[in-house]
């Protein structure tokens, strides 16, 4: 496992955690890494020193998290909120105003919303997340 440090166009800084060094490059053309603050897909690496995982798992003394793992939790996240919040669609970003103003019932909500909606939901203090994307099948990943 390869961990990398990396940002989005908004300057949101994170990390992220690939099986092998082309796999960022690979992914991040199809679409699967964006940014989990804003949603962006317009992703970079940053400059650092790379942290390494070998297949025994171990960087020093310190463990990294599986890919099985983590792929797991983003499952179990999504759907959690599948389960217990109200899918608004493409009303997404005019309902979380309008919980954040007071004048919707206040609630988890989840659907879609363009880049350009969630920057300036972020902008204007409203609480956002991304929603982890169903991970692909064991067959697509490297």
């Amino acid at each position: 496992m390869i961990r990398y440090a990396l940002a989005c166009g908004a300057g949101h800084d994170f990390e992220g955690w690939f099986g092998s060094s082309g796999d960022f490059a690979d992914q991040s053309v199809r679409g699967l890494v964006s940014c989990p603050m804003c949603g962006s897909a317009e992703v970079r690496k940053q400059i650092m020193a790379p942290a390494v995982f070998t297949t025994k798992g171990r960087e020093g003394p310190a463990s990294g998290p599986s890919r099985e793992m983590m792929m797991e939790m983003a499952s179990r996240v999504r759907r959690h909120v599948e389960e217990n919040f109200d899918d608004v669609g493409d009303a997404f970003a005019r309902e979380a105003r309008a919980i954040h103003e007071g004048r919707s019932e206040e609630r988890g909500i989840y659907g879609e919303a363009t880049p350009e909606e969630v920057k300036a939901l972020v902008e204007d203090g409203v609480p956002v997340a991304p929603l982890p994307q169903t991970p692909p099948d064991r067959q697509d990943l490297n």
